[in-house]
């Protein structure tokens, strides 16, 4: 199986601003004093300016409209309630915060199907909503596609039973483990597996320091260097400054890519990006309106589109 895509999903925001719904969990969201209309303005800016950065290297970025009436603040994240699989499949996922179960769209994936893409089957875990059980999508769900391996860090988002059952079904191998940040002095469980963590083709970069269990970290570390990855480490302050939160891609002529957030980008140390570049080329744009205040950055504006697609 492929480990990167060259098809984006991405949804434009039209009511964005800080989810209050979230922030229980989410400690990397921070408020802005602005008016609604001035925020969505900003981040549909930083927004426009992203998607045309990923197109120029020949990125295929699929973007849709979110609908205002549906008041989801967060739509602009949808790798939380979808994912898309080589095989047709697509999961479909149960969310914490009451307000994005309303991100889910079926005419979205209609709208994949008329662009030659093909869905053979939905496999749906949205009844977790109803017994609270929550596991939200490729936020939650790290997956290593090529070495059929699925991490996760375990919080009020991730539940470790939906996490098995998934696995099950989509045939990977589980890695379970706990995240945490430092909150206020106390450590927190980290809301989503993706902000600390990155699985690219040959490399993964990892916030070692927030798995606090040694034998969970051994055994992460061990999983990782089992498949030929090479480990390049963040500090749990880059990792706030959303250094885990990015994602590789494929642009035109296979050309590989690893996108970030400018400012994931700037916490990165020359040694840091000297290992990254060793695989592939940095792409990264300024995202600061929709990091500070949807608490996700790069990675998670963007849903991988794996599906097999009947050429025209």
């Amino acid at each position: 199986m492929k480990q990167i895509t060259n098809s984006i999903l991405m949804i434009r925001p039209v009511n964005f601003r800080m989810n209050e719904e979230t922030a229980v969990n989410n400690y990397f969201q921070k408020s802005i004093e602005e008016e609604n209309e001035a925020i969505t303005i900003k981040a549909q800016k930083e927004f426009d300016t992203f998607v045309s950065k990923l197109r120029k290297v020949g990125v295929e970025v699929i973007v849709v409209d979110d609908i205002k009436e549906n008041d989801t603040p967060d739509s602009i994240f949808p790798n939380n309630w979808v994912s898309f699989h080589e095989n047709g499949n697509i999961g479909l996922y149960p969310m914490f915060a009451e307000n994005r179960r309303r991100e889910r769209r079926e005419d979205i994936l209609a709208s994949l199907e008329e662009k030659g893409f093909t869905i053979n089957n939905i496999l749906d875990y949205t009844a977790g909503e109803d017994e609270n059980v929550f596991l939200e999508g490729t936020g939650s769900l790290l997956l290593d596609r090529a070495n059929e391996k699925a991490y996760c860090a375990l919080s009020e988002r991730a539940n470790e039973d939906l996490f098995i059952e998934f696995c099950e079904d989509f045939e990977y191998m589980p890695v379970v483990f706990t995240a945490n940040q430092t909150v206020n002095g106390e450590r927190k469980a980290i809301y989503h597996t993706n902000v600390m963590m990155c699985l690219a083709e040959n490399f993964a970069v990892i916030c070692l320091d927030t798995i606090d269990d040694k034998k969970e970290r051994k055994k992460l570390i061990a999983s990782l260097k089992e498949d030929g990855k090479e480990i390049i480490s963040i500090t749990e302050a880059q990792m706030h400054n959303f250094a885990g939160n990015m994602l590789q891609v494929k642009g035109v002529f296979d050309k590989k890519y690893l996108v970030m957030s400018a400012s994931a980008h700037k916490s990165l140390n020359a040694k840091q990006i000297d290992a990254i570049e060793k695989h592939c080329e940095i792409l990264s744009s300024d995202l600061e309106t929709i990091e500070t205040l949807g608490g996700g950055s790069a990675r998670c504006m963007m849903a991988e589109v794996f599906l097999p697609k009947i050429e025209a």
